[in-house]
Parts: structure tokens; sequence; C-alpha cells
């Protein structure tokens, strides 16, 4: 089943298998290019749908180092190459726009760049690595936004995803997890605020529901979508204690917002807690839309979640990191690459477009 076609909004895939979105930090000077469309076009022949590493709408987003962004015309015609090359090889991609939000160090910031929060809340055990230190150091403390901060960070993932279009993407993910700006605002342990902006579920997901709702307007929904990751412990982030709720009703506010999948990520399979069946179940009954399912999948488990109607997709992270053919090879029955966690981050080609 993982071989058959799929439309997704209004783009035709191939097959259902979905590679990840993972950061690699080789981005120089925050501007992808031919590294990164060499990269993304070795495994674009394979992969039903791509989807790139977290990319900052923003410059105060860029709390990694090495992340590229998607704010200027210089990274457009950077990702321009990246698009280009998995189209020629008859792939799909989106872009993931990812705003790190506390998740920062200054270090890491273009001048003027500031490191901002729903709640400015310490974070003392995380740590972020800075080349200019060329060693890993607490977080920069972040700043609560204001009003104008929120209405500002809305309007550049609506402005980023127009930029995306422009550069040829074949459609936008807003990345709602991770313990990232947008699941800051809708988790109540990183969200304090008793504004408009925090306080009920329902205002803890205004701003996640605001950014879909303006960037679906801008680009159709149909070619938007959103990553989520119930219970997720990423960056310093706790369970949210009535996940059980919100999560369900924030599915219900991008159905509402006309979004073409929701991307449930359940990272037990790297220590956090499990997404509860409940929660799953939930999300995909309030959401109604096509959900793409992730975390610790081989092709079996995904055979039988896509049978069991589970979800549509099915996303590959290291999988695919490692073998440019990793569902070739899967359906072969054929041994697999290494992963070569020490390269994970580092720049250069090695241990990024030199896996056979």
């Amino acid at each position: 089943m993982i071989n058959s076609p799929y439309t997704l909004g209004r783009i035709e895939l191939k097959n259902r298998a979905v590679m990840s979105p993972m950061t690699r930090s080789r981005a120089i000077d925050n501007v992808p290019g031919e590294l990164q469309a060499t990269y993304y076009g070795q495994r674009a022949a394979d992969a039903g749908l791509i989807i790139t590493e977290g990319t900052s709408p923003s410059p105060d987003g860029l709390g990694y180092p090495r992340i590229p962004g998607l704010f200027n015309e210089a990274q457009v015609r950077g990702w321009r190459l990246t698009t280009e090359a998995v189209h020629a090889r008859g792939g799909r991609i989106f872009v993931q726009l990812m705003h790190t939000g506390r998740v920062g160090h200054q270090g890491n910031l273009p001048k003027g760049g500031r490191v901002l929060a729903p709640s400015s809340i310490a974070l003392p055990d995380q740590k972020m690595f800075v080349d200019a230190l060329g060693a890993q150091v607490p977080l920069t403390a972040s700043i609560e936004m204001t009003e104008g901060d929120i209405e500002q960070a809305i309007g550049e993932f609506v402005t980023s995803a127009k930029l995306a279009i422009d550069a040829g993407f074949d459609g936008v993910e807003l990345h709602g997890a991770n313990g990232y700006l947008i699941e800051e605002f809708l988790n109540a342990t990183s969200n304090l605020r008793t504004d408009a902006w925090g306080g009920t579920a329902e205002k803890r997901a205004s701003f996640g529901f605001e950014v879909a709702r303006r960037t679906a307007a801008a680009i159709g929904g149909d070619r938007l979508g959103i990553r989520l990751s119930p219970y997720g412990t990423n960056a310093g982030m706790k369970p949210d204690p009535e996940v059980e709720t919100t999560y369900p009703k924030f599915a219900a506010r991008m159905r509402e917002a006309g979004l073409a999948y929701v991307h449930v990520a359940d990272h037990s399979a790297m220590g956090a807690p499990a997404v509860s069946d409940s929660v799953k179940a939930a999300i995909r009954k309030e959401f109604g839309g096509t959900i793409i399912l992730a975390g610790g999948y081989d092709l079996a488990k995904a055979e039988a979640d896509l049978e069991a109607k589970k979800g549509e997709l099915v996303a590959f992270g290291r999988p695919y990191l490692a073998n440019p053919d990793f569902l070739a090879r899967a359906t072969a029955g054929k041994p697999f690459n290494k992963p070569d966690f020490s390269t994970f981050y580092t720049p250069g080609a090695k241990g990024y477009t030199d896996y056979p």
C-alpha cells in the first residue's frame, strides 16, 4: 500500500512515503545552495513527498547554527536550486517553516535578531552550539513577546510561505512541534500569558490558528500542512497536562483553517512519552483530512498502520538520511546504510550527500 499513489491537496504523490524534516545545519550564512540541492535531489526519485529541514521565516527564528531561512531574495534563489533538482527527478517537496522561538542563542542570530517566546521561562539545562564561540553554551534568555511582536511573527510566516511558492516549493509545512514557537504558544507549560494569546486552550491555540488561517489565505490551504508532537519533550518542553483535549481541539482549528494535512510525530522511539492511541484517534477524527504518521517507522509497521487506516502517509527520518533510496531498498529487502551520528549537524558534504 505504501507504494500506491496518493493525491495530497493539488499534487499527486507517486507513493505514500514521506521524507521527514530533519535539521542538518549546513546552510552557511543561513542560505541554502548547491549542497542542499544535491541532498534533496538524491532522495527525490524515491520519496513520494520530501519535507525540508526546519527553515526560519524570520531573522528571530534562526536559533540553531547554520539553519536555512526563507525571508530574503538570496534564500529564495538558494532554495530554487533545490526545488528544481527535486522536480527534475519527479519528486514533490514542501518546505517546513520553523521559528525556533525560545530555543536559541543570540550568537546564532543576525544583527538585530531577538530570542522571543510567548513567556520568558528560563531553560537552565538547555544548551546550544554557537559557531563563533566554538562551543555548546546555555541558551539566551528569551524575551516575552508583545502584541506587536506576535503580529509581526504571524506576518513573517505568511510572507515566508509566499516566498516558498516563488521558490518553487509544492507547499509549506508549519512546524508546530518540538518545542518551537507555535508549540510554545499551544502548550500550557510554556505559555503563561493571561491575555488573548494565553490562558485557556482556545486562547493558547490562537497563535497557531492565526498563522495557519492567514497562510492558507495567502497560498491556499490545499498546499499547507502542520506538524504536531503531543507529549514531545524536545528543547525543554514538558507534556501539556491538557494534551488529551488541547490537541484534538487544535486539530479541529486546523480543519477550520483549511489545511491539507496534519503530521503527527510520536517521539517515543527517541525517549519521549508515547503519543496515546486515544490522542492520535481524536486528532484524526477532529481534523478529518490527511494524516501523516511519523515516529520510528519501518516498512512493516508503516504498511500495517496504513492498512489499519490510522493515516494516509508515513514519514521516515533517519532511514532517508542514510539511504537516498530507502523505500526501494526496503521494498526489495536490501540492506541499509547506517547513519553516521557524528555528522548529523556538521557542515559540509560528509554524512550528507555521500551516502550511496
